[in-house]
């Protein structure tokens, strides 16, 4: 006797979705443990970390497809991506810094890059969807 079990795979966007969901779950688990070990103190860009990858991340790919709008190629979703991770990144280092008891002024690169990126590939996206409509900027 034999069952089959037929397999459901998840497009890109799916997969993409769930990536995102992933590291913002990651984020909270990880900014909770943090928090808890640290004597009471805390930080709003530990706690708030998990919102980048929730916000930039998942919320458009969801807007994107309920509205059915085509899927960004794989250099925008890479370059945006890149700013989002920078920006979850710099957030976390930014609270483990804060939490400890000192602060770097270096963290401001995290920022400057992540938002750079972060707008490049959606600026990325709108010329690349602008191509396949054969529209153009006048």
């Amino acid at each position: 006797m034999s069952t089959s079990v037929t397999a459901h795979k998840l497009n890109a966007q799916q997969k993409l979705i769930l990536i995102d969901l992933f590291a913002a779950l990651f984020c909270v688990l990880f900014g909770a443990v943090y928090e808890l070990f640290s004597h009471g103190v805390y930080s709003y860009g530990m706690l708030y970390a998990f919102v980048f990858p929730l916000v930039l991340g998942v919320l458009p790919l969801l807007i994107i497809t309920m509205l059915r709008a085509p899927y960004p190629n794989r250099f925008a979703r890479g370059v945006c991506h890149a700013g989002i991770a920078t920006l979850t990144v710099g957030s976390l280092v930014s609270g483990a810094l804060e939490i400890y008891g000192t602060t770097n002024p270096l963290t401001l690169v995290y920022w400057i890059a992540g938002i750079a990126l972060a707008v490049f590939g959606i600026a990325a996206y709108l010329v690349s969807l602008f191509r396949r409509t054969g529209r153009t900027a006048e």
